[in-house]
């Protein structure tokens, strides 16, 4: 390869498998130093076992060590970026992919499963983030990476298009996926001027994921033979360009891959306004005069409804 991060070190969680190994795999490929955190659960996140970090580590050869804990608490995060900086000499990528999946209708969800996700998915990146980014701050201070300042730092969060468009009985898993974007957004204001920079991307390929949906519809049906077509290793390829030196200008942003499709998501933006009146009349304006301008209930299956790019 071009040894395009060479002297980097990087975490990737949930890279045992899948999206998350194939990012690892990148990421050593072009010469950064990896952990590879994943504690080996399940998809619904039951169990676990360390095997899973200790092999995938080991296939990724010497740049590679195995971190076989949750990173779902503050304290374990920041035990995992310790260990970045007494094995790689400090830490310069982050890439937060480890999910849980526990799906039910809002009437039916538990809520137990309900916090499951929210902290598996959302609140183990804040914590990885929180531990990190103070790290990489010193980090630039201190000259790491050069004297132009610190343009080493970066974080990928993967979060979905279920998030962005909801998805039938996915409530915990949009809800994180989308307070996942949340964060990106504010970590890369609050990192921006040391230079670090935090990026979405909403990836579409063949995981444990894809590989358990139960087609409910032809859509579903559609949906999931077009998924199974496309490789990891194109999202690890996103990642890793977002992670080279010329992704230094690349912060804030929502991107989305499905194989070789790279997408640019526009934010949330006002679309229309209108001057409020009484509660009545507000309900018919909006209706009346910006109803066409509304988001309908699309889901993101439906949305990407059309032959990847592979």
């Amino acid at each position: 390869m071009t040894d395009l991060l060479k002297g980097r070190s990087a975490i990737v969680t949930g890279a045992g498998r899948g999206i998350g190994r194939a990012i690892a795999e990148a990421l050593v490929a072009e010469g950064a130093s990896v952990i590879v955190a994943d504690n080996g659960a399940s998809i619904a996140g039951d169990g676990g076992d360390h095997e899973v970090a200790r092999e995938a580590a080991k296939a990724l050869g010497k740049n590679a060590i195995a971190f076989g804990e949750s990173v779902a608490s503050p304290g374990v995060a920041k035990q995992l970026v310790d260990l970045a900086v007494k094995n790689f000499g400090g830490i310069d990528i982050v890439v937060n992919n480890a999910a849980i999946l526990r799906d039910a209708f809002v009437f039916r969800a538990d809520p137990g499963d309900w916090d499951a996700v929210i902290r598996t998915n959302l609140s183990a990146a804040f914590y990885l983030i929180n531990a990190a980014s103070g790290v990489m701050r010193d980090q630039g201070k201190a000259g790491r990476g050069g004297k132009d300042g610190y343009d080493w730092g970066r974080i990928v969060n993967i979060v979905s298009s279920a998030g962005l468009y909801g998805n039938l009985g996915q409530a915990a898993y949009a809800s994180a996926k989308a307070g996942l974007f949340g964060l990106t957004r504010v970590t890369a204001m609050d990192l921006a001027r040391a230079q670090i920079t935090a990026n979405a991307v909403a990836p579409f390929a063949r995981t444990r994921v894809t590989d358990i949906i139960q087609p409910a519809n032809e859509a579903q049906k559609t949906y999931k033979e077009r998924a199974l077509k496309i490789g990891a290793h194109h999202v690890a390829n996103l990642v890793t360009a977002l992670c080279s030196p010329t992704g230094k200008s690349i912060t804030g942003q929502l991107l989305g891959v499905r194989g070789r499709e790279v997408f640019l998501f526009g934010q949330p933006r006002p679309v229309g306004k209108l001057e409020a009146g009484s509660p009545a009349g507000i309900a018919q304006d909006l209706a009346g005069k910006l109803g066409s301008q509304f988001t309908d209930l699309t889901t993101d299956l439906e949305a990407f409804n059309t032959e990847p790019l592979v």
